[in-house]
């Protein structure tokens, strides 16, 4: 099976990357990922105090934009999640903009991204309070994805939302806001403070600033809803995973030969046919570095009363008024999680098939 890792080493090997044109954050995922789970990255070992046998595992880098490790981060992340769900419906909504837009993300990345969060909780906390649909302060969770289903550049918002708000007020199983309207005043909001706040002198052609924001106001922007979730539990596996995906995982890897990479995609104006697109080696580097995030940059946050700051407090009340139930202490199986990821009890020794009792050295 042909791993990113591979393609990237191979590459970084034969001098076919550029290191000029990457940033600071681009060289610590590309060296990261070359060196994830090597020798290089140090190493514990597990020995079996029954037969004496002994395991080496090697580190993993936790570069968010690494497809070989992640699979505990992503588990842990879960089950801290899990205390904050509601007694609710849940729906999860996207926000997406008009590809024009992407030169200024190619741009300024930062400044572009920013907004998206920004404006997009905007929009749906400000038409949440407005009597007319729900009259209640929310709380949800954004997640921000950069790419599309060819590594594309394709921003977007993913946004999980209870169904309600402070001082407690139920919504409807369908969605409680007319998505056609979130859609308009998205667009007026984003392209108003984007017109008032980009900084145009990193654009060479002042003209082409105006006509992107002219060719955007007259489009109609897509903000759409998914089908309600089943259920609280349902709803934290459900974002988890959004929050720890990248741009492509190994497993979408058909082939790497003659300097070419070969994946499949989803096709979505096609009916969602699975499909398969080859590029050439360093065009496919190129777009997936491209979603590597700016530096210091969040690509999840939390709004509303699921807002960081005194979030444990503020959920006492929200549970009490949704009849959600206390989720107790937070306890965390470390050994556990690795066995459901590995799919095998990993305190039974693979050699004696005895319970070993851990001994790191």
């Amino acid at each position: 099976m042909v791993h990113i890792q591979d393609i990237f080493k191979y590459m970084d090997i034969e001098g076919k990357i550029d290191y000029s044109k990457l940033n600071h954050k681009q060289k610590k995922a590309l060296r990261n990922i070359i060196e994830c789970k090597t020798e290089v990255m140090g190493f514990n070992t597990d020995t079996c105090e029954c037969c004496g046998h002994t395991e080496i595992h090697y580190n993993s880098c936790k570069n968010p934009n690494c497809p070989e490790c992640g699979a505990v981060d992503k588990e842990i992340w879960i089950h801290k999640q899990e205390r904050f769900t509601l007694n609710v419906n849940y729906f999860h909504v996207v926000f997406t903009i008009p590809n024009e837009l992407n030169t200024l993300c190619l741009i300024d990345p930062k400044f572009m991204y920013k907004a998206l969060f920004t404006i997009s909780a905007e929009t749906i906390k400000e038409l949440s309070k407005d009597k007319k649909y729900l009259g209640a302060n929310i709380g949800f969770t954004s997640v921000l994805h950069t790419w599309g289903q060819n590594l594309s550049l394709h921003p977007h918002i993913h946004m999980i939302v209870p169904g309600g708000g402070i001082k407690w007020t139920s919504s409807k199983k369908k969605f409680f806001l007319p998505v056609k309207v979130v859609s308009k005043l998205f667009k007026g909001k984003f392209l108003s403070y984007t017109k008032k706040n980009f900084d145009q002198r990193k654009i060479k052609d002042e003209e082409q600033f105006q006509n992107i924001i002219n060719t955007c106001y007259s489009k109609d922007w897509v903000v759409y809803t998914k089908k309600p979730m089943k259920s609280a539990e349902h709803v934290v596996k459900y974002l988890g995973r959004y929050t720890h995906r990248i741009a492509i995982s190994n497993a979408r890897l058909k082939k790497y030969e003659d300097n070419k990479v070969t994946f499949s995609y989803k096709d979505y104006s096609d009916h969602n046919q699975i499909k398969e697109m080859t590029l050439d080696d360093t065009e496919f580097f190129r777009r997936y570095m491209m979603h590597v995030l700016p530096p210091n940059f969040m690509k999840i946050r939390h709004y509303g009363f699921l807002g960081n700051r005194n979030k444990e407090e503020r959920i006492k009340a929200v549970r009490t008024a949704t009849n959600t139930k206390n989720p107790g202490p937070l306890l965390i199986d470390y050994e556990q999680i690795i066995s459901d990821i590995l799919k095998r009890d990993v305190s039974i020794c693979i050699k004696c098939g005895q319970k070993r009792h851990h001994k790191l050295e």
